[in-house]
């Protein structure tokens, strides 16, 4: 363990070490003229706030280097040893947050600087992972993170009766590419035979964090995580729900097309009309996003676009040219190229002698130029489409990096994932002639099925990234209980995404964990918000690019206006409220998914001509626990 030091003494709630063998501080001296001095304040004052802030600051930035060293040696190199060395890390940045943010609400109600007040609002709400301040059960919590981000990673299904092993990616392959239903449910059932381990831990971890949600002034984990919006729990979930309402009509009319067309691939039996898709079906493990069966639903008679996988191996595009390619991006907006220590430090292939998490991620190591990504790449499409996305979130971290600790963050995390996703917005076939992937652009009578292949990515995913938090929130505050967990589960699935389980699934099972971000503990909201932010970024930027035509044939690259009012809104880091830094680059103060709707109006109009005659919508059949399916 790190010795505590004079500074941690200073600023932690929890070093009662500290606090006796501090000596007590001098009497002052009697005033000189003889007059009896004032009073003492008796509360605290703006002047310790703001001490207070720039020691804890530079407290947690401290551990956090550390920390965030720490999980990338462990998800880079997943070992019993790392997995410890990780939650002792974590351990001790915990153990720093939660009495830090329990000691920033000594100073509510003090008239105090902007930056001093919200610096102190975020000590409170930046936390993911609250643990009780009890030593023992905050070791508990750490240690149990740590096991489940592990197994998800270490995952494998070994078929019954002999047979190699198979992990994610490999079980994803056979999602993505297999027509036979067979192997497809083979193949889902086998990745989710990976979760019920974690269930105990998970109910228990569960019941930790909302202990330590309650010692911080919330209700649950859930009331925290909506806090961290610039706006009430309750007004971010209505917030929430009315984006939704926005963009269902949208996704409704895509689901109706691709379940006819699936059942005349499947047949009736296997696909139902009326009911949920199978979830196995979707072309993704957790069918939260369909582009891969586009081929399956593809529109007859509007001509082939292109297949960007092959033109990629065709001109023998190898992972690290990928992501130089992805930097070629930015650095056409007119900003610098990445540091050397990227390509020194990433993990671009999956490695052959250990195991690594392969889910893609960004890193920011050091809080200033240590950047990296974390990626298995395959030389595909998706990955193409990815490695832009991660790479935005490494520009973001450089940008920010100069402001105070606190504000070294995106203005709400939606922004983060938004910003990667604009990027690759651009990824049209504008921009993949100019860099030589194909050789001419489809003309816009096929401007239909790129968008369908699109929307195959962006409509789909809506209603799984909105369901994980709305699973989650009802899990924290007790509306579904452990003994509900897969019930609640498949009954919001139904719900929201009308995708039912293939087989018959019980509370033997604990399905919500075959996915990473549950597993691991990684708030979702930010992916549902970050699909409407994207096309709300991307429509702005292409104004400034002076772009003419439809949105969906726009690409920003190379284009210096829109680069610079991309800079603008990412230096601003988490420094002020977010609706400041969606004026900043939108010039609109409200998330609006307008910008999507006008990105596929074409697809829309012509989705509701093929479902014509058509029986769209879907039965619900497993009911939220203490309500029935109508509901």
């Amino acid at each position: 363990m790190r010795p505590i030091t004079p500074l941690l003494c200073a600023v932690l709630l929890a070093a009662t070490a500290c606090a006796r063998t501090a000596a007590p501080p001098p009497a002052p001296p009697p005033p000189a003229d003889g007059t009896q001095p004032s009073a003492a304040p008796t509360g605290p004052t703006a002047a310790e706030a703001a001490a207070f802030v720039d020691s804890a600051e530079a407290v947690l930035m401290d551990l956090a280097i550390r920390a965030e060293r720490a999980s990338w040696v462990q998800s880079t190199y997943i070992t019993h040893d790392t997995e410890i060395l990780n939650a002792e890390a974590q351990e001790r940045l915990i153990a720093a947050r939660v009495p830090i943010a329990k000691r920033a609400a000594r100073f509510q109600g003090v008239q105090l600087p902007f930056d001093v007040a919200r610096k102190l609002d975020l000590f409170r709400t930046a936390i993911t992972t609250p643990a009780p301040s009890d030593p023992a059960r905050r070791g508990e919590v750490t240690r149990l993170a740590a096991s489940m981000e592990s197994q998800y990673g270490r995952g494998r299904y070994c078929p019954p009766g002999g047979g190699e092993c198979m992990d994610l990616e490999q079980l994803s392959d056979i999602i993505a590419s297999s027509r036979d239903a067979r192997r497809l449910l083979e193949a889902w059932v086998g990745w989710h035979s990976i979760a019920p381990p974690m269930r105990d831990e998970y109910t228990r971890f569960v019941e930790l964090t909302n202990e330590g949600a309650r010692e911080l002034g919330y209700a649950d984990v859930g009331a925290l995580w909506r806090s961290q919006y610039d706006m009430s729990p309750e007004e971010f979930a209505r917030e929430v729900d009315r984006l939704w309402e926005q963009v269902r009509p949208l996704y409704e009319s895509l689901h109706c097309y691709v379940r006819a067309e699936l059942a005349e691939r499947y047949g009736e039996e296997v696909v139902q009309p009326g009911e949920p898709i199978p979830a196995h079906l979707l072309g993704n493990m957790w069918a939260q996003e369909w582009g891969n069966i586009y081929d399956l639903v593809a529109p007859r008679g509007v001509g082939a676009t292109y297949d960007l996988t092959r033109q990629l191996r065709a001109r023998g595009y190898t992972p690290v040219r990928m992501v130089k390619q992805a930097e070629g991006f930015f650095t056409s907006l007119g900003m610098a190229p990445l540091p050397p220590t990227f390509w020194e430090r990433s993990l671009f292939v999956k490695p052959q002698d250990r195991d690594v998490v392969c889910h893609a991620s960004a890193w920011d190591i050091d809080q200033v130029e240590d950047l990296r990504i974390k990626m298995c790449i395959d030389v595909t499409a998706e990955d193409f489409q990815t490695i832009h996305h991660e790479l935005g979130h490494n520009y973001y971290q450089r940008a920010y990096n100069k402001l105070p600790y606190l504000y070294r963050g995106s203005a709400n995390d939606g922004f983060h994932e938004a910003l990667g996703d604009a990027i690759a917005l651009s990824v049209t076939p504008n921009y993949l002639r100019q860099i030589g992937l194909i050789a001419r652009e489809p003309d816009a009578s096929r401007d239909v099925g790129l968008l369908l292949r699109d929307a195959m990515d962006k409509v789909a995913f809506l209603p799984f990234g909105l369901l994980i938090d709305q699973w989650r929130w009802k899990v924290f505050s007790g509306e579904i209980s452990p003994q509900q967990y897969n019930q609640g589960w498949w009954a919001l699935r139904e719900r929201y995404q009308g995708v039912k389980a293939p087989v018959a699934r019980t509370e033997e099972h604990f399905d919500p964990a075959a996915k990473y971000h549950v597993a691991a503990n990684v708030p979702y909201t930010r992916y549902f918000l970050a699909r409407i932010l994207q096309f709300q970024f991307h429509r702005s930027l292409c104004q400034a690019a002076g772009h003419q035509g439809p949105l969906h044939r726009c690409s920003i690259y190379g284009n210096r206006e829109a680069g610079r009012r991309l800079q603008a809104m990412m230096e601003m880091g988490q420094s002020r409220p977010w609706p400041e830094a969606l004026h900043a680059i939108t010039g609109q103060r409200e998330i609006d998914a307008t910008a999507m709707l006008d990105y596929f109006a074409p697809l829309k109009i012509w989705l509701d001509q093929q479902n014509a005659g058509r029986q769209c919508g879907w039965r619900v059949s497993t009911p939220l626990p203490g309500r029935t399916a109508e509901e």
